[in-house]
């Protein structure tokens, strides 16, 4: 069994991802700790959303987690020697209102990670400035383009389909 509680986030991320799969589980990292991983540690989250790819019955993700020592707290998975707690947001897996294609992979010596790639990771945190004008997830989607291979592209033509062009402008202004 391995030592939860000298995991990073990343390490964690991968156990428990790497755990669940073992069980048929498919789930991918998305919001703060993404940006966490792809912003080299510009922003620091201690939530690790695990999305819930295929909507498995919660039963399943419950019983592995128990397994691994993690105990449910509400709408939270802890353990109580790290500070890290996991959530299983449902499916189906989007940003904004376009589905994700492509997953990303990261190793680690715990596992094999499954996560948005930087694209999509930009997209989800637009989502939330395009839609609920939060100025912090902008700053945090500037992080992850300005330290990633971004499709710019993609990235506007799906702010067009999220209707919000005059925002994705604002967006590209910050990267300067």
């Amino acid at each position: 069994m391995s030592d939860i509680s000298k995991m990073t986030m990343p390490e964690l991320a991968s156990y428990v991802c790497e755990q669940l799969n073992n069980h048929n589980i498919h789930v991918v990292l998305s919001g703060g700790s993404c940006v966490e991983i792809y912003s080299q540690g510009d922003y620091t989250s201690y939530d690790i959303d695990l999305v819930n790819r295929y909507n498995e019955v919660f039963f399943k993700i419950k019983k592995v987690m128990e397994s691994l020592g993690f105990i449910e707290e509400g709408k939270y998975f802890i353990y109580p020697e790290t500070k890290f707690f996991i959530e299983f947001p449902s499916g189906p897996l989007g940003v904004g209102d376009a589905p994700v294609k492509e997953i990303n992979e990261l190793r680690t010596s715990f596992g094999t990670l499954k996560l948005l790639t930087p694209t999509d990771c930009i997209k989800d945190r637009l989502a939330a400035y395009y839609h609920w004008d939060d100025h912090q997830s902008l700053t945090q989607a500037i992080w992850v383009a300005q330290k990633n291979e971004v499709n710019f592209k993609e990235l506007k033509k799906w702010s067009k389909n999220e209707s919000s062009i005059d925002k994705y402008n604002n967006f590209i202004k910050g990267l300067k």
